[in-house]
């Protein structure tokens, strides 16, 4: 019984976690391109400011993208160490048993590739829309000016 427990509390506290995370990157991804398509660059005096503003909340998509991984990992591990410990507790050895439990330990380490994939994603396509709104910005700047 406190094995069942412990293998759920690993699984749906790992995958739940990914699950928070990637939903806020969408969250932040949403709203960023929101922001980036209404945002006028007018408004803005300074290219600091504008970059200050450009870049709100970008640094969370890249902690996602960067630490996803790991946490899938984290996952995978404490499954494999549930796994070897439900086994010593068994006398019998039974080589099905194993590979399912190592299969389903796997599944921390999919999950948390699957969002830091998309997060990456996500992060280099509003840098990138951020940097051409500064473009445009330093452009408009010149023509003004110039």
């Amino acid at each position: 019984m406190q094995i069942a427990w412990l293998s759920a509390a690993i699984d749906y506290g790992v995958i739940g976690l990914l699950l928070v995370l990637s939903v806020m990157v969408l969250a932040i991804a949403f709203e960023r391109i929101f922001f980036y398509r209404t945002v006028d660059l007018r408004t803005f005096t300074s290219i600091k400011a504008l970059e200050l503003k450009l870049t709100q909340r970008l640094f969370v998509v890249a902690s996602v993208a960067s630490n996803a991984p790991y946490i899938g990992l984290l996952g995978t591990v404490l499954g494999i160490m549930l796994t070897f410990y439900t086994l010593g507790l068994d006398t019998s050895i039974d080589t099905g048993k194993i590979m399912i439990g190592l299969a389903l330990a796997l599944k921390a380490t999919a999950a948390g590739l699957i969002v830091a994939l998309i997060s990456v994603v996500i992060y280099n396509a509003l840098l990138r829309k951020m940097k051409v709104l500064m473009l445009e910005w330093e452009i408009d700047r010149e023509n003004s000016h110039g």
